[in-house]
């Protein structure tokens, strides 16, 4: 069941996200007086569609669809989507229209400045879709997260080899403050840290990071975890230690002889003490307290544990438009700096690259709204900046050829926007092979 939701979801996020990019496209077609041939959901290789606007029961159905200019469909083949613009070398590879006299309806007889603007209308499109659900979500629920000031780390071997410690209180990646403590790992990278300044035992320490390791870093989720310490909220009815009296502030210092900082610290002993009695060292203030905790079958003590506050910034409809504007750029300039550590081998970020596979496990396992909005919409920048690259087969590789003509006044030739185009179309099928082996790789380790 987990699987279909997950499927469905990646399904439905990539289909609006296709139909937003190639609908930006289509809009700026249109209004220069651009024919569209195609608009398609999926690619129809072979010429194979599971629907058209062209198939007879959908004409028979729809008379007025016979003259309709733009064939609209979905093809059998997920891997994105298109639209067929009329007197435009793109990725359907088309050229016959090359051997006919130009059209006045064509792309490649429109001024340059229109060629642009249809050419960058799927990112815009892509970016404003982000802004409105950015300003959606904004709006809707607000902001939560969990502030990185105040709250202390738990460590993995990878965090422990870099030099962090188990209750360190991170302060700034070289002159960057971190603000959210669940972004700590990303800002880490991003930010391509030098130096670690952080608050351990009362002191202020600081301490270089190897960068050779961020390859590592972006392949190892849960570096940092949130160090709670063993406080005691409350205690449910039913636990077998409920007659002992623990009261709300009481932190549990040792267990069977074993200091304990933080929950983290003490899974690992009460799984090897279940279904016995151990000696408790509590810290009530200033007083210390030994006792006799029962741990059941499953490691537990049956107490309900303090949690860390949860940071909320609400939002009016109206303030919400400016925040959901500066949360996309500020995705932008995030998703910018991970590319730029992709396109750079020493730091092997390149084995994050991930596909459809990848994707599909972001998205919660269960329905959520919130969950979803907010996924596609970085999804959404994502697609858009992916598009910029300036790669021919892509929207930047047009783009870029089209600024050249702007500037110098002079038109790349059919023969080489073709030829360019080719070389295009093998880069991409190149990074969708690594995209693909590297989620190969992940789910067989």
């Amino acid at each position: 069941m987990t699987v279909l939701i997950k499927t469905l979801q990646v399904i439905l996020a990539l289909s609006i996200l296709i139909i937003v990019h190639e609908f930006g496209h289509f809009f700026f077609a249109k209004i220069f007086g651009v024919r569209v041939d195609k608009f398609f959901l999926f690619f129809d290789a072979g010429d194979r569609k599971l629907f058209s606007t062209k198939s007879k029961w959908f004409i028979k159905l729809c008379p007025k669809a016979a003259g309709w200019e733009t064939e609209y469909g979905i093809g059998w083949l997920p891997l994105g989507g298109y639209c067929k613009i009329a007197g435009m070398i793109d990725e359907s590879m088309d050229t016959e229209h090359l051997k006919t006299e130009p059209q006045p309806w064509e792309f490649r007889t429109k001024p340059a400045w229109q060629r642009l603007l249809v050419m960058a209308g799927g990112v815009l499109f892509n970016f404003i879709f982000a802004i409105i659900m950015y300003t959606s979500l904004l709006a809707g629920w607000g902001e939560s997260y969990i502030s990185n000031k105040g709250n202390r780390i738990y460590v993995n071997e990878l965090a422990s080899e870099m030099g962090f410690r188990n209750g360190d209180e991170i302060l700034r990646f070289d002159d960057y403050v971190p603000e959210s403590f669940t972004m700590l790992q990303a800002d880490l990278v991003r930010n391509s840290t030098e130096k670690v300044t952080v608050l351990r035992d009362g002191d202020t320490a600081s301490f270089h990071i190897d960068q050779t390791l961020f390859g590592e870093v972006m392949n190892s989720p849960g570096m940092f975890d949130l160090a709670v310490p063993f406080v005691v909220k409350e205690i449910s009815a039913d636990s077998p230690n409920s007659a002992l009296g623990l009261e709300k502030g009481d932190r549990i210092a040792c267990i069977s002889g074993n200091e304990v900082d933080f929950v983290q610290d003490a899974w690992s002993i009460l799984k090897e003490l279940r279904g016995t009695e151990v000696p408790v060292t509590v810290i009530r203030g200033s007083d210390t307290l030994d006792l006799e905790m029962a741990v059941d079958t499953a490691g537990r003590l049956g107490v309900f544990l303090m949690q860390p506050e949860i940071t909320t910034k609400e939002y009016t409809v109206l303030s919400a438009i400016p925040a959901g504007f500066r949360k996309t750029f500020a995705s932008i300039s995030d998703y910018l700096k991970d590319l730029k550590l992709v396109a750079t081998p020493s730091t092997e970020a390149y084995k994050s690259v991930g596909s459809f596979i990848a994707i599909g496990q972001i998205f919660p396992s269960a329905w959520d709204w919130y969950s979803f909005l907010n996924i596609i919409a970085l999804l959404s920048i994502m697609l858009g900046v992916m598009n910029l690259l300036p790669i021919p087969a892509l929207d930047g590789g047009h783009i870029v050829f089209t600024l050249y003509e702007i500037i110098t006044g002079r038109k790349p030739s059919d023969k080489f926007l073709y030829i360019t185009q080719i070389i295009g179309m093998l880069l991409i099928f190149g990074l969708m092979f690594l995209a693909f082996g590297n989620d190969i790789a992940r789910l067989i380790r």
